[in-house]
């Protein structure tokens, strides 16, 4: 069942729109206004959006624009009682699906969703299809530790059983978890991710259930909750050692009875979610503290999954660098063989989160082919970072208070756009980490509408998650 999405500042256009699309068996909502109709498509998996040019607050082409922008496969299909035809022009230019005159028609309106809906799925399908025939192997390395993990993700990705992956922070959970879905025959299907550790324990029943409207003093409209958004799919519940025993509880009766029910709501609602759970605790440790339920433990730990760290995988330390130095643009850069052998030496608390931020500051920072070990030595510097080496004297940072280079090198080699896209993106890094990687507090935080802000989050390849 396809949900749609009616935007018009008229009830009773609203009205006679949602009646027509509901006897086909449609879900519809529905927003008085753009920036209303903004906040649905931040918390519900919207498939068509009808869309009317003028409107309140927020003008349809303009609300388009952002839609478009946000959510690139959502079709979009634009209604006026104004229309001319440069105005159509225009909105197709923009990227609407469709152009439709008030007073609407019922049989055009049917004709022109069914359409708009086939499209949408087949964008949808083949997103899916280049995504699990990739050719890129984004687990990478060469090593015994990381075979033994591929060799499990294969054994278990046919499954629908539920499986915990551990390891440090890090060590690439959430990339083991998506290699599981992509090659399962869940894989044209959503992958819904929700990182327990940043959402407070007073949101964590609406995350993952939903809520209707009303259930509490924000709840101005129905949500959908992430076992919903999943189903038929995968659910990736990460850092789940951090969640609280409440919601432990409901979890564990959710995935028991494949039910769930949404907050303020007395409906039960049947899902088909696959759950792959990840934490960098000893969850038979936290049992045996009683922070963590026992019963929920063996239901998630069907098929254990240990991602080793970093310095358990030396071997694999040149491949992985000459990887992300490709990703930061800096393919031409060659390590000497001194400057490697080094690398394998060190402890890499961070793991590959911690080698993948040394290959970005090669790429920022080094301007020649070559890198040799006493190149390297200044690079690895992190002023009061455990595990790090000190600088020789040349290499002493400088007194900020003295310095006529107060700014980081890394803004002051660049041209103004190019140093003026660099900040944006590390206060936008900065501000995520500040607020829970949670989109909506961010942009509350920051001063910008959360779609802008994901709109900036993709420009920059921004992830939003830990």
């Amino acid at each position: 069942m396809s949900d749609i999405l009616i935007v018009d500042d008229e009830p009773g256009i609203r009205s006679a729109l949602a009646s027509i699309l509901e006897d086909e068996k449609y879900r519809v909502h529905t927003a008085e206004d753009a920036i209303v109709g903004l906040e649905i498509l931040e918390h519900e998996k919207i498939d068509l959006v009808f869309l009317d040019v003028l409107l309140p607050r927020m003008g349809g082409l303009e609300a388009l624009e952002k839609i478009r922008t946000t959510w690139p496969t959502l079709e979009i299909i634009l209604i006026s009682g104004h229309a001319n035809i440069d105005m159509a022009v225009r909105a197709v230019k923009l990227g609407a699906f469709d152009f439709l005159e008030k007073p609407l028609s019922l049989d055009k309106v049917l004709t022109v969703s069914r359409n708009a809906l086939t499209l949408r799925a087949l964008k949808e399908e083949n997103r899916a299809l280049k995504s699990s025939v990739g050719t890129q192997d984004e687990l990478i390395g060469v090593g015994p530790a990381l075979k033994a993990v591929r060799e499990t993700i294969e054994q278990a990705a046919a499954s629908d059983a539920r499986i915990l992956i551990t390891g440090e922070n890090g060590t690439g959970k959430e990339l083991v978890a998506r290699a599981i879905h992509r090659r399962s025959h869940r894989a044209p299907r959503a992958f819904v991710e929700v990182n327990c550790a940043a959402i407070p324990d007073t949101l964590i029943e609406s995350e993952l259930f939903g809520h209707e409207k009303g259930a509490f003093t924000d709840a101005v409209t129905s949500r959908k909750g992430r076992f919903e958004l999943a189903s038929g799919g995968t659910l990736f519940l990460d850092e789940i050692g951090d969640m609280s025993l409440t919601a432990q509880s409901k979890v564990l009766r959710a995935i028991q009875e494949q039910r769930i029910e949404r907050v303020g709501g007395e409906q039960s609602i049947e899902v088909d979610v696959r759950i792959v759970a990840a934490t960098n605790k000893d969850l038979e440790e936290e049992c045996r503290a009683g922070r963590f339920r026992e019963d929920l433990f063996f239901r998630l730990n069907v098929i254990p999954i240990r991602i080793p760290p970093l310095r358990e995988r030396k071997e694999d330390i040149p491949l992985l660098l000459q990887h992300f130095l490709a990703e930061f643009g800096a393919p031409q850069v060659e390590i000497d063989g001194e400057a490697l052998d080094f690398l394998q030496t060190l402890p890499w608390p961070g793991n590959i989160r911690e080698l993948k931020n040394l290959a970005e500051r090669i790429a920022v920072m080094w301007d020649r082919d070559r890198l040799g070990l006493e190149d390297l030595r200044p690079l690895l510097h992190t002023p009061g970072a455990p595990g790090k080496l000190s600088p020789g004297p040349s290499q002493a940072p400088a007194d900020p208070a003295t310095s006529s280079e107060a700014l980081p090198l890394e803004f002051l080699r660049r041209d103004y756009n190019s140093a003026k896209d660099l900040f944006e993106k590390k206060y936008l890094e900065y501000q995520l980490q500040q607020n829970g990687y949670i989109i909506s507090r961010t942009a509350e935080a920051i001063g910008l509408y959360p779609s802008n802000l994901h709109a900036k989050l993709k420009k920059y390849g921004i992830r939003t998650e830990r």
